[in-house]
Formats: C-alpha cells, structure tokens, sequence
C-alpha cells in the first residue's frame, strides 16, 4: 500500500500532545487517524446522488410530478 503524507488541521493542544508521542504512539495514532479519514471520505456521498435517491424514494411511495407542483402551488 502506498502511503503519502498530508496536513491535517488541529488545535495546538492536540499538535503539542502528538509531537511529544512517542513513535510507537504515533504510529498507533497515524493508523487509527487513517482508518477514521477511510471511514469519513467513503461516507460522502455526491449531492446528485443524495438528490436522485430521495427521487426514487418519492416516486416509490406515489409522489407524482402533479402532485409535487400541486402541493408547491399550496406553499
């Protein structure tokens, strides 16, 4: 696996905490930092496909483009 290094933006107490880790620390913090960043990118989602499940939920449930102009018409 290729590894790369990138700047993360932290408070000066959390800075001040890591740099005086050990290395063996900040290894372990490094790889539960790497797997959190995993977990948090896979997660989002683009607005397109956010938008196109709510549309597919709609039309499961019968909401209509009639019915949409009808109750916005309401508004």
């Amino acid at each position: 696996m290729e590894v790369r290094t990138i700047a993360v933006r932290v408070d000066a107490e959390t800075a001040d905490a890591y740099e005086s880790s050990s290395e063996s620390d900040r290894r372990k913090i490094d790889f539960l930092l790497n797997l959190k960043l995993r977990e948090v990118v896979k997660k989002i989602r683009p607005l397109e496909e956010v938008m196109e499940e709510i549309s597919r939920k709609a039309q499961e449930r019968g909401l209509t483009l009639e019915i949409l102009e009808s109750i916005l018409a309401e508004s």
